[in-house]
């Protein structure tokens, strides 16, 4: 089925809603190997949307204030308030979830109507017996994985497996590595195609360095990942966004208005302002979900 080039081209917001600093020997493994002083380093929390006049896909939905308590970690903006300012509708919109760390899926219950889209693998890792072992446990809330749950008695849930186009210009890659079934999407936007790598390389450094993440399921695959994320690169000049790094907001156009603290695009029309991308309003104001 062939579609418009307006179907299959997108923009795509980064959202950051979170922001703390950490160390480097706390967030790359077995630091201590390479020989580098420990030091600090910033680690940003981020949410996607990728959106064009036809279909609104919200990538990940942060952590919850329960989340963010069990672990004493605020947020700049919720997740569910900076969506409502980026005029983002949440009955329309369509959810996909690249992983279930807490972080990733903390507010899908906020999304009660939404189809969600979830690489099987890591939802019948998540609810299966070894995700109870504390080393697994301690990356997720049980509560919000009981949330999946119900979405997928509630027939909501789309299993994703392998290598799929999830929308037109829209692909979602399963790689596993920092959790069992880690996924990545491409999406053709006006700049180039965007890779959103989420936690499949948090860090810019850790492509560059080759510098696996201290969090893992399976180092092969996560040092695998790293190698079809670098030949993406190289064979179709994506534009890496990556899970957690702080420069991120600064390499793309700042949103302008009050949203410009928290929001970047990449794609849609130059100068994004008030009225949004899609011709309409963004709304200033809304409450915290």
């Amino acid at each position: 089925m062939s579609h418009s080039p307006a179907d299959e081209t997108y923009e795509v917001l980064i959202v950051r809603y979170a922001s703390r600093t950490t160390t480097r020997g706390q967030v790359f493994l077995n630091h201590h190997l390479y020989g580098e002083p420990d030091g600090p380093i910033g680690m940003d929390y981020y949410v996607w949307v990728v959106r064009n006049e036809r279909r609104t896909i919200v990538v990940d939905t942060g952590y919850s204030d329960l989340g963010g308590r069990n672990r004493k970690r605020g947020h700049l903006i919720h997740p569910g308030q900076a969506l409502s300012r980026l005029g983002v509708e949440r009955a329309e919109a369509t959810v996909v979830l690249t992983h279930a760390h807490y972080d990733h899926v903390g507010n899908v219950d906020l999304f009660e109507d939404s189809k969600v889209i979830v690489p099987r693998t890591e939802f019948d890792f998540w609810t299966g017996d070894c995700a109870r072992r504390f080393q697994f446990h301690h990356t997720v809330e049980e509560t919000e994985i009981d949330h999946l749950r119900a979405v997928h008695e509630q027939g909501r849930m789309v299993f994703h497996r392998g290598h799929e186009e999830i929308a037109p210009g829209v692909e979602m890659i399963e790689l596993g590595g920092h959790s069992p079934g880690q996924a990545i999407l491409t999406v053709n936007t006006s700049e180039g195609l965007v890779l959103l790598a989420s936690d499949a390389t948090h860090y810019y450094e850790e492509l560059e360095r080759d510098l696996p993440f201290l969090v893992v399921a399976d180092l092969e695959a996560m040092y695998r990942g790293f190698d079809y994320m670098n030949q993406l690169i190289a064979d179709r000049d994506a534009i890496l966004v990556p899970g957690h790094d702080p420069a991120v907001l600064d390499r793309h156009r700042r949103l302008d208005g009050p949203m410009g603290e928290f929001a970047a695009v990449i794609g849609g029309p130059q100068g994004q302002g008030p009225q949004g991308s899609h011709g309409h309003q963004v709304p200033q104001g809304g409450g915290a979900a």
